[in-house]
């Protein structure tokens, strides 16, 4: 009797819509416990789906495009006798079937997007398990060899002949142009923003924060944080500031529902993480308040390293009660509003951080100096919260920061 195992879409995707994205393994193929099978993809993360037991893959039930609800049968392995999850070796092959030969680096499907593409895979960064590189690495890499082909040649308008200039109409002018195929992530990205800004009222208040009293105590502790191998960085501070204004004002860390107002007391801050043009995930560090300093920056490290290199997971994106978008990181002074993740009722932003004169009162007497300042936006849900809630909010956020001790 043939036994099979199988293979689910995972139960828990913090309501986001799962697309499949690539499969990494074809019927008949040889699988070993842990190998990865396909590429899932949401608006927060894309995860590889690994293997329960070892055996052949027998049958797909989806094909990549098609959306995968959660729990749902991606497809089924066919065990082998005495396979179970403890089992690393490849089942053997039946008789006439062959699989990938061991040293195969790259899935058939990355090794096909090289061919099609003209891209070698192992010129391309990975960004899946272990370095991987996926089927969304090859697509990227071809997008950035386009754009270089466009930035080579200038771009021009095509206008028909005519005897009469003024007599064209609007049919007659073409312009040049190519077509991008949007992600599942970008279409997922683009659905959540629109019914944010749609359900919720958003108003912004802007603030700036001297930046002085952080640098300066970052300066003088950053090398012991490094000894317990932690990077000290300006979020942790931005996050902790943001516990101390919580308790000022818990009514931020909320959620809107039609007959009353869910305040949490859990704080569970998502920073958001941009990743070039693929889209943008965040990562929720919980329970920040009952963190020191170090643990914050701790947690923050791991969660940053773990999304450069691909290895978020949706549990890493699930359960944030309130988000900090650091724009400032690309360059930006200002944005308002930035777009609140719903259900959230509030989130921060962070402009980039610039040195600037301002007046300080130095013994009853006004002074000019330089300091480093950056503008601090808070956006609610004008249902939820008001001005006066919203500006006492950032009063005790940047009364935090400034007044950090030394």
């Amino acid at each position: 009797m043939v036994d099979f195992s199988e293979v689910l879409v995972p139960v828990e995707q913090e309501g986001t819509k799962a697309v499949v994205r690539n499969w990494l393994k074809q019927p008949g193929e040889i699988v070993a416990v842990d190998d990865p099978l396909v590429e899932l993809e949401t608006d927060k993360v894309t995860q590889e789906i690994s293997a329960p037991a070892a055996g052949i893959l027998d049958e797909i039930f989806m094909a990549s495009g098609t959306d995968a609800a959660p729990g749902a049968v991606l497809c089924r392995i066919r065990l082998r006798p005495s396979t179970s999850r403890d089992d690393h070796a490849p089942a053997p092959l039946p008789p006439g079937e062959t699989g990938n030969e061991s040293g195969d680096r790259f899935s058939p499907a990355v090794r096909s997007a090289g061919e099609q593409y003209g891209i070698d895979p192992a010129e391309v960064v990975g960004t899946g398990r272990d370095g991987r590189v996926t089927r969304m690495d090859m697509d990227a890499a071809l997008a950035r060899n386009q754009k270089m082909e466009r930035d080579k040649t200038p771009s021009s308008v095509s206008i028909p002949t005519s005897p009469d200039p003024g007599t064209l109409t609007r049919d007659q002018i073409t312009h040049r142009s190519h077509i991008v195929a949007h992600t599942p992530m970008r279409l997922s990205i683009a659905r959540h923003m629109l019914e944010s800004a749609t359900t919720a009222p958003h108003v912004t208040a802007i603030f700036e924060a001297d930046f002085t009293a952080i640098i300066k105590h970052r300066e003088k502790s950053k090398a012991a944080f490094a000894a317990d191998g932690i990077n000290l960085s300006y979020t942790a501070y931005i996050i902790a500031a943001c516990v101390a204004a919580m308790r000022a004002v818990p009514e931020i860390n909320s959620r809107w529902h039609d007959d009353h107002l869910e305040i949490f007391d859990d704080i569970n801050i998502g920073v958001g993480m941009a990743l070039g043009d693929k889209g943008l995930v965040v990562p929720v560090v919980r329970h920040v308040q009952d963190l020191s300093l170090a643990a914050i920056a701790a947690r923050l490290q791991d969660l940053t390293n773990r999304g450069r290199a691909g290895g978020l997971t949706n549990a890493d994106m699930r359960g944030g009660t309130f988000t900090i978008s650091n724009h400032g990181v690309s360059g930006s002074l200002v944005a308002a509003p930035i777009i609140i993740n719903q259900p959230q009722s509030a989130i921060l932003g962070v402009g980039k951080m610039d040195k600037r004169v301002v007046v300080r009162e130095v013994d009853g007497v006004d002074t000019i100096q330089i300091r480093p300042m950056a503008y601090v936006s808070l956006t609610i849900d004008h249902r939820a919260l008001d001005a006066h809630q919203t500006n006492a909010w950032l009063t005790r956020f940047i009364e935090t920061l400034e007044g950090w001790p030394a």
